[in-house]
């Protein structure tokens, strides 16, 4: 499981540059009342892919993991929600990126039924961002560098 750990972690910085893309182009055109095109589908949409290969990666981590062995052997779910560094591992960061995943792809989807530029890249630019922040948020930054 190292392989999938080592391809999660560097995954990640592919993930984060993609998305910050996105995010500023939808941003950048929303506010610049620019056209919507063909390129800003498939930025749109190569940082949707990138994030649920990394939703996968993820969710293989997890249960190859043995976090419920983990929590049994700590004392139970009262002792990991003590445990600051294990709670982000094993909850937050889990469920915080999961969160991410499903507002991207609810921008995602939301913005491909709207006719005119404005209002894609407005949904693209609201989703995307508070995606983006989530992401940020939950980051182990102290394993990144």
């Amino acid at each position: 499981m190292e392989i999938v750990q080592f391809i999660h972690s560097k995954w990640a910085y592919l993930v984060l540059l993609v998305l910050v893309l996105a995010t500023f182009n939808a941003l950048i055109k929303f506010f610049g009342d620019k056209e919507f095109d063909a390129k800003d589908f498939r930025i749109s949409l190569f940082a949707l892919i990138t994030m649920h290969i990394q939703l996968l990666l993820g969710i293989i981590l997890f249960f190859t993991k043995d976090y419920f062995g983990t929590i049994k052997e700590i004392g139970g779910m009262s002792e990991l929600m003590a445990n600051k560094p294990l709670r982000n591992l094993i909850v937050e960061h889990p469920l915080t990126m999961i969160i991410a995943v499903a507002l991207l792809t609810i921008g995602y989807s939301k913005h491909k039924k709207k006719l005119t530029s404005r209002p894609k890249f407005k949904l693209l630019a609201i989703f995307y961002t508070l995606a983006l922040v989530l992401v940020l948020a939950k980051i182990p930054w102290g394993l990144w560098f």
